[in-house]
């Protein structure tokens, strides 16, 4: 223990023999200190390493480097999978000091060199090298552009026998002998090596290199595989080497991005955890929620809940016209949102024939002219039609009888109540989720579709910061109207300022619909989080996976995937802080702890 007394300054607690014995003393002997807990419970100094407690470790030192040092040169040892510390000691050299010792030594050199020219000797280029190096050098600390230290590299590794600890000291040799750089043991100093490594800033050992600043910088640690930014929320946890992803994803070409994940892998955990921090760096967040998933962090936030479903006493009018924006006219207005609601239709009636697409457009044209809106009208105070109006008008068209006989259901039928009522809802809060867990499967395509329609007419009236939330985008992916608009939003939501962010564990539906691939091209962030045997194939290609990444979501642990931000990508791991964990949870086991304490809560404040 002597390594570790001397370290922390601990002091011998002794009751002198026969003396009286207080209980103070008692007392101080046996408390425990830091120094107590984290100490091994045994130390062995050998000339070649230490034994601590089960563990060996063995220090080294970097004792010469090559003329040139390159860029990230020190980051296969940085990223190397195994268990070791690193100690770098910077220590500045005055400047006035080194210009004196630089200039005798070019006194030196340059007298060499015309010695062997006095001889007849043939010229060394060494030499010529050295002198060129030494002026180039000097000159650059006399303008202030570079300074000297004196740097120490120290590594120390870790292992549970020696034939580890062999290896892994030829794999590091291996990898800096390859760049010229060459390390030694600390043979007979591994005590002193230990204790230069531990971050105590002790450097016992003093074997120094003499780095100008270029060289030095290039011994910069952080150098890993990484995607830290200095703005943006906290991704997770790079599983490589445990710094943080830190992304901004409005920094980048577009704001959009895609998650795959099987059932229960933590997508919908990992996307409301980058919701909650998205919400404090005053961004809106809208999201489409199909499982009821949100309704309690809606709740917690002070955001909006909306429950879409046949029943609900929420509607949206799908023939609402937004205002024109300054940059737009009205007629460009009301000609888009006539092919949206086409498209509503087609998907409503299972499809249309050329003729009944036709009958359809003229009809929801002459729907609209009814409450006097047109292209030439200003409609931002007209009421706009509903759905048992377009029928009426429908049903006396020439063609459109059969057509109106089949949105009977809607207008008449046990789901009228969906959409024939006028728009009773706000979205003027920073976080608004839309929840469709309740509407029955046939028609969530279509309350989807209605829902987005209504959300993308919102967004452009108003420039700001927004996310978009999608969760089981697959349930768009099953429509070509659905899937279409989907990919229209992708390519037109950032000039609107707005995120789109897909999510989705049926992959296969996503993938083989010919709109997912632009999808994701269209996504400047992918996430991909524990993956099934029968998915991950087609992942592998449509992201250009390596077999290590492959097995990786293959066998991650919940909330363990890969995430991609541009050309860059990593091993992540979500992690939540314990606040944040009971507010965006999902288990039910939890929920229900939560449930309970929040009844046993109001039954106490009765």
């Amino acid at each position: 223990m002597g390594i570790f007394d001397n370290l922390f300054g601990k002091k011998e607690k002794t009751i002198p023999h026969l003396a009286p014995i207080l209980p103070q003393e008692i007392y101080e002997s046996g408390v425990l200190e830091l120094k107590d807990i984290i100490a091994p419970s045994a130390l062995k100094i050998t000339p070649r390493e230490l034994n601590l407690g089960d563990k060996i470790v063995r220090t080294f030192f970097v004792i010469s480097y090559p003329r040139f040092l390159s860029d990230s040169w020190f980051s296969p040892i940085i990223n190397l999978d195994k268990v070791f510390d690193i100690s770098i000691f910077v220590h500045p050299i005055e400047t006035a000091k080194v210009l004196r010792t630089f200039q005798k030594k070019v006194a030196e050199v340059e007298s060499q060199i015309s010695g062997r020219q006095e001889k007849g000797l043939v010229r060394d280029p060494v030499l010529d090298t050295a002198y060129q190096d030494l002026e180039g050098l000097r000159d650059r600390l006399q303008q202030a552009q570079e300074k000297l230290f004196d740097v120490g590299l120290y590594i120390s590794i870790y292992g549970d026998t020696n034939e580890e600890l062999d290896k892994i000291e030829s794999e590091i040799k291996g990898i800096l002998e390859a760049k010229l750089v060459y390390i030694k043991p600390a043979l007979f100093q591994q005590e002193q090596g230990f204790k230069t490594v531990l971050p105590v800033e002790e450097d016992l050992l003093e074997v120094h290199s003499k780095l100008n600043s270029g060289p030095l910088s290039s011994l910069f640690p952080f150098i890993s595989f990484d995607l830290s930014s200095d703005k943006g929320i906290l991704y997770g946890i790079n599983r490589h080497n445990s710094s943080l992803v830190l992304f901004d994803r409005f920094s980048l070409e577009n704001y959009n991005s895609v998650t795959f994940a099987k059932a229960g892998s933590g997508k919908s955990y990992a996307s409301k955890l980058e919701i909650l921090r998205t919400l404090m760096f005053d961004a809106d967040v809208l999201v489409i929620d199909p499982e009821k998933e949100y309704e309690y962090m809606a709740e917690a936030t002070g955001g909006r809940y909306f429950n879409i479903s046949l029943n609900s006493e929420h509607h949206i009018n799908p023939f609402d016209l937004p205002a024109p924006r300054p940059d737009e006219s009205k007629a460009d207005v009301l000609r888009s949102n006539i092919v949206n609601l086409v498209g509503l239709f087609r998907l409503m009636l299972g499809g249309l024939s050329p003729e009944e697409d036709a009958v359809i457009d003229r009809a929801i044209t002459e729907t609209y002219a009814l409450k006097d809106i047109t292209a030439d009208s200003d409609f931002s105070n007209i009421e706009p039609p509903l759905l048992s109006d377009f029928e009426l008008v429908l049903a006396g068209m020439e063609g459109g009888e059969s057509l109106a006989q089949r949105l009977t259901k809607f207008t008449k039928g046990t789901w009228a109540g969906f959409i024939n009522k006028p728009t009773n809802i706000d979205i003027n809060k920073k976080f608004v989720v839309f929840s469709l867990r309740d509407m029955e499967d046939e028609l969530k395509p279509v309350a989807m579709y209605i829902v987005t329609h209504y959300i993308w007419n919102a967004i452009r009236k108003e420039l700001k910061k927004r996310l978009l939330v999608i969760d089981e985008a697959w349930w768009m992916m099953k429509s070509e109207d659905t899937a279409s608009f989907l990919l229209g939003l992708a390519k037109r939501c950032r000039k609107y300022y707005l995120g789109l962010a897909t999510i989705t564990q049926d992959v296969d539906d996503f993938l083989r619909s010919p709109y997912g691939l632009p999808i994701i091209t269209n996504s400047s962030i992918q996430m991909l989080l524990k993956q099934s045997a029968s998915s991950i194939d087609i992942l592998q290609k449509t992201f250009s996976l390596t077999d290590e990444e492959k097995y990786l979501l293959l066998e991650s642990d919940v909330g363990e995937g890969i995430f991609f931000a541009g050309t860059k990508h990593v091993a992540i791991k979500i992690i939540a802080s314990y606040t944040e964990d009971q507010i965006i949870t999902s288990n039910p086991s939890q929920l229900l702890a939560i449930k309970k304490a929040k009844e046993e809560l109001s039954q106490t404040g009765q």
